[in-house]
């Protein structure tokens, strides 16, 4: 089954009550499970202690390393694995999901996309298809294709309809924005999703809290049950995600100023932008919100955005590049090269 999903790198979204096929805010997924034979592995560039911790780092001047036995839990996020167990536990689903997407509506998606967009191939726009095709050798899974779309809002979202080849749309302000390395680390993340088969439940946590309240008998009552929880894993499977742009990019402040473009920056001063202070910014959000009233405010702050606050996903990033577990991956990477 096809999933249809509001965009997932970019912004935080509010939820809402409207939902029309002309919309392009939407994106529609599917899993893939397919092996990729990706370029040469590399090793660390260094190894340091630091904090009491030992961190390796990848030289990003040679070729990047390479998960050519990655699963999608090596990567997982807690929050995403905890949610995904609540949601499958909740009787009829999948039946209710199947009803509301149907058919019409993932043409009506795919036609809109295809025609309005332009094919990235290796003789159109060939640096954009060799970064697709790195960072799906990276994650190991099969590249889907790549379109190029006209629009100023900076954005990347992902298309997959039943028994087709998915593809990643990517907007031009995108690409105006963000260097060729960050670009990548955007693609990486919707390829996380498709790595992660996040499809099925994207699907649900939009179309259910957009949707259902034109099913009769169901719309209220699947509001008022699943609307919170599947927000919830909802902002849980982004940040899996950007643990794949992460393990792409294998330089944490990449994923994080891309984060931080999307927060406040602009072509004409990306110079100036400074990813030690964004991460500053982050930890003082997190120092002013840890009160009983920054709490409350917090949670009412984040409620019903459906992805977490960018500076809260640059921490995210930051803490989990310093793990033992990102580390692991790393060196299992390297290992197998040899």
């Amino acid at each position: 089954m096809a999933s249809l999903v509001l965009s997932s790198f970019c912004f935080p979204s509010q939820k809402s009550s409207s939902f029309t096929s002309s919309s392009l805010r939407f994106r529609i997924r599917s899993p893939t499970d397919s092996r990729f034979s990706g370029p040469l592995f590399v090793g660390f560039g260094s190894v340091k202690k630091r904090n009491g911790r030992i961190e390796a780092s990848v030289d990003s001047t040679a070729h990047p390393l390479v998960f050519r036995d990655l699963d999608a839990d090596d990567f997982r996020h807690p929050l995403d694995k905890q949610n995904t167990l609540l949601l499958r536990a909740i009787p009829g689903l999948n039946e209710i999901g199947r009803a509301i997407l149907g058919t019409v509506t993932e043409q009506i998606m795919l036609l809109e996309n295809i025609g309005t967009s332009i094919l990235v191939s290796k003789d159109q726009l060939p640096e954009l298809h060799k970064m697709m095709i790195e960072a799906a050798g990276i994650l190991n899974i099969e590249p889907p294709d790549l379109y190029v779309r006209q629009s100023p809002v900076p954005n990347a979202y992902t298309l997959a309809i039943s028994g087709k080849k998915p593809f990643v749309i990517i907007h031009t302000g995108l690409v105006e924005l963000l260097t060729r390395k960050e670009l990548q680390a955007v693609l990486a993340h919707e390829l996380g999703h498709l790595k992660c088969d996040h499809g099925v439940w994207l699907t649900f946590a939009n179309l259910l809290t957009l949707g259902s309240y034109r099913l009769p008998g169901l719309g209220g009552f699947i509001a008022q049950r699943l609307e919170e929880q599947l927000i919830h894993w909802l902002r849980a499977a982004e940040l899996t995600c950007d643990r794949a742009a992460l393990l792409v990019a294998q330089d944490p402040k990449v994923a994080i100023s891309v984060l931080m473009k999307l927060t406040g920056g602009c072509p004409s001063m990306a110079d100036q932008l400074n990813v030690d202070a964004f991460l500053e910014q982050a930890h003082s959000y997190e120092k002013a919100s840890s009160s009983p009233i920054g709490w409350y405010i917090r949670n009412a702050q984040t409620r019903q955005l459906s992805h977490p606050l960018p500076v809260l996903r640059a921490r995210e990033i930051d803490e989990w590049s310093r793990s033992h577990e990102y580390r692991s991956l790393l060196e299992r990477a390297t290992q197998m090269r040899m």
